[in-house]
């Protein structure tokens, strides 16, 4: 079983790239991260017709995640229980299914913009509730993950150099913190390193010819619970679909599971 994560930046703008990729890949399940559309707007029938499931959580312009499956859809549930507000609005940012025997979540964690704001702290509180929300399945005997981008940093060997987001958002102590907090849980990060490449990076800016130079961040993240971690044999980040017009700013994700 073959799943996979891509926050796409607009599945409106990455339609065609995502149905090819699909077909190419032969994932079975892929968690979708920044669809920027309305749940009216999301592309249903064009994946259905290349047989694929889909559901959505997405209000408008921003946000929006989805998962997307040949492997089933049941028990469906849109948005982060206990989740917080940000200026008075439950952003579209979890959303969590199970597909054949596995249960996963597609989660988009808030950005944090710099560590003053208050969508930092609203970052931090977001986390808390995800730790809690998905406490009971990580600890449970059926595969589960989360996948999605997280937009923290793991660890300083997951950015291209360290001090150039010194005092920024994505690396900071408590960030990280909220990590751990998480993978206390029961979940672990199960994509095996080192892969191809050293630093195995997610997402490149598009400024300053950031790909080309390998001027990264591993921020997109698969975290899977003991049973599903031991059913991982194998996990890439696909770097080929960051390349070329037309690509997102990060890459899709790929976990090959034995179930």
């Amino acid at each position: 079983m073959r799943i996979a994560t891509w926050n796409v930046n607009s599945i409106t703008a990455r339609l065609p790239r995502l149905l090819a990729w699909l077909e190419s890949s032969g994932t079975d399940v892929l968690c979708v991260q920044e669809t920027k559309c309305t749940a009216e707007q999301f592309p249903t029938d064009a994946l259905r017709e290349v047989g694929y499931e889909s559901s959505v959580h997405a209000t408008g312009r921003w946000n929006g995640v989805a998962l997307v499956s040949r492997a089933g859809l049941a028990d469906v549930v849109h948005g982060l229980p206990g989740g917080p507000e940000y200026e008075g609005v439950a952003e579209p940012r979890a959303i969590s299914a199970t597909c054949g025997p596995v249960r996963v979540w597609s989660v988009y964690v808030p950005n944090g913009r710099e560590v003053a704001h208050e969508h930092y702290a609203y970052k931090l509180r977001w986390l808390e509730a995800l730790r809690a929300a998905v406490a009971e399945d990580a600890s449970g005997p059926r595969p589960f993950a989360v996948l999605g981008d997280y937009n923290i940093a793991p660890t300083d060997d997951d950015v291209f150099d360290p001090a150039v987001f010194e005092g920024a958002t994505h690396v900071t102590e408590p960030e990280r913190a909220a990590l751990a907090a998480l993978r206390d849980t029961g979940l672990t990060d199960v994509v095996p390193r080192p892969l191809k490449y050293d630093h195995p990076f997610t997402y490149w800016d598009y400024r300053q010819l950031a790909f080309p130079k390998n001027r990264g961040m591993r921020i997109d993240l698969v975290y899977g619970n003991k049973p599903f971690a031991d059913a991982v044999k194998d996990g890439y980040v696909d770097r080929e679909e960051r390349k070329g017009k037309g690509a997102s700013d990060h890459a899709p994700v790929v976990v090959d599971l034995d179930v």
